[in-house]
């Protein structure tokens, strides 16, 4: 087969997926004739979701550039701008605010994100063919820390989480997302993603514990599992949480 040979470099936490040796730096790879950007990029271990920005040769291109020989390709994930001509944006994110499905490890965030009013999907037992299969079907956003699920060909959208611990992979999508002016709090059930409502105290009062009675008196409920929530401690948590995590 006939190769031809181009120079990437791969900026900010991007370099995150490549080995050592080519991190930081500018290398040169063989590819095939034929190869797309994005055929190299994720041949490379970088998820085509990540990207948001190719220059080929100082031109803003997208995934389907066929690469040729002697090409410096610059990548880049999202970025304010590098100056000189507008760039192409490899995507836009599909709703405002976004919907996401999160993957069987992160439970977690996907509860928290729920907290900030953001339709959530997530189940332990979801399988990724199902994980893909909803992102396709209602443009949701998928979050993970699976790389080889984000190279899939039919995901269009998605987050890879750098971060391990909940609050700091929040924290990553709501920068990486420009969330908090969209963050409506307390208005999704945490269980089961469906709406909440206000309801009156007395309506409620024969499932409320003696002590949550005698304190509280502002109530919503899920109409879809019958949960009730109220304002105490774990409610303090979790604005304690958004305040940090927001910077408001």
């Amino acid at each position: 087969m006939n190769m031809v040979t181009a120079t990437f470099r791969f900026f900010a936490e991007l370099n995150d997926f490549l080995p050592p040796d080519r991190r930081k730096r500018a290398f040169s790879w063989p590819c095939a004739r034929a190869a797309t950007t994005k055929h190299m990029i994720e041949a490379l271990g970088v998820p085509h979701t990540e990207v948001e920005v190719i220059l080929v040769n100082g031109e803003s291109v997208g995934f389907d550039r066929l690469l040729q020989d002697g090409d410096q390709v610059s990548v880049y994930p999202r970025i304010e701008g590098l100056g000189g001509e507008p760039l192409l944006k490899i995507r836009e994110y599909p709703l405002s605010p976004p919907r996401f499905v999160a993957d069987a490890h992160l439970g977690k965030l996907a509860h928290m994100l729920r907290m900030m009013g953001f339709d959530t999907l997530f189940d332990n037992q979801f399988h990724d063919e199902e994980i893909v299969a909803l992102a396709e079907k209602e443009a949701r956003i998928i979050l993970t820390r699976d790389r080889e699920l984000l190279k899939r060909r039919n995901v269009a959208y998605g987050c890879y989480l750098h971060a391990q611990k909940p609050e700091q992979q929040l924290r990553e999508i709501v920068d990486r997302l420009h969330l908090t002016g969209s963050a409506r709090p307390f208005t999704l059930c945490l269980h089961c993603n469906a709406p909440l409502r206000t309801i009156d105290k007395a309506q409620v009062l024969d499932r409320l514990p003696p002590r949550v009675r005698q304190h509280y008196d502002r109530f919503s409920t899920c109409d879809a599992c019958g949960r009730v929530y109220w304002e105490g401690s774990h409610w303090r948590n979790m604005r304690r949480v958004l305040k940090d995590v927001t910077q408001e």
